[in-house]
Parts: structure tokens; sequence; C-alpha cells
């Protein structure tokens, strides 16, 4: 299992990513967040103590 971590101003979030069930969808992640996809998004949905 790979682990990436999220860092937003509320605070980091931890993801484990299961690349022995999805190594497809996990290569793909981490490619995009590698090439900086994810940088600068925001959440558009925030659910207070969802998970």
């Amino acid at each position: 299992m790979k682990v990436a971590t999220l860092t937003t101003n509320k605070g980091d979030i931890r993801l484990e990513l299961f690349d022995d069930k999805t190594p497809k969808t996990v290569a793909n992640f981490e490619k995009l967040a590698n090439d900086g996809f994810y940088d600068g998004l925001s959440f558009h949905r925030v659910i207070d103590d969802f998970m």
C-alpha cells in the first residue's frame, strides 16, 4: 500500500492507495499529482464530520 498526503489550508489529509488492488487507478493518480494537476484545486463539497 502506498500513501499520499494532501496538504490543505485546513490541515493534511492522508490517503491510503491500494496499488495491489487498483494499480492503474493509483498509477493515474500518482501521475496527475506529480504533474501538478491537483495543485490549487478547491474542494467543491465539504461535509462537516462526514469522515
